[in-house]
């Protein structure tokens, strides 16, 4: 594993973190919200349920049962 070297960042390390005279601080449930997990595609799992219930039901119709 490649060593990091921060000896260039050292001035930098013990700085205040920035703050926005423009924009107010958003809130931490706000922040929390956008790296909440989310449906990339939205509906995908719902249209292959649907498939594999029509794929089942048609062979079960051509099934034929003896006794």
């Amino acid at each position: 594993m490649k060593e990091i070297d921060f000896s260039k960042y050292e001035d930098m390390l013990d700085m205040p973190h920035p703050v926005s005279k423009n924009h107010p601080q958003m809130a931490r449930r706000d922040r929390a919200a956008q790296f909440a997990p989310f449906a990339a595609l939205t509906g995908h799992q719902e249209v292959i349920r649907q498939m594999e219930k029509d794929h089942v039901s048609e062979d079960m119709e051509r099934e034929t049962f003896y006794e």
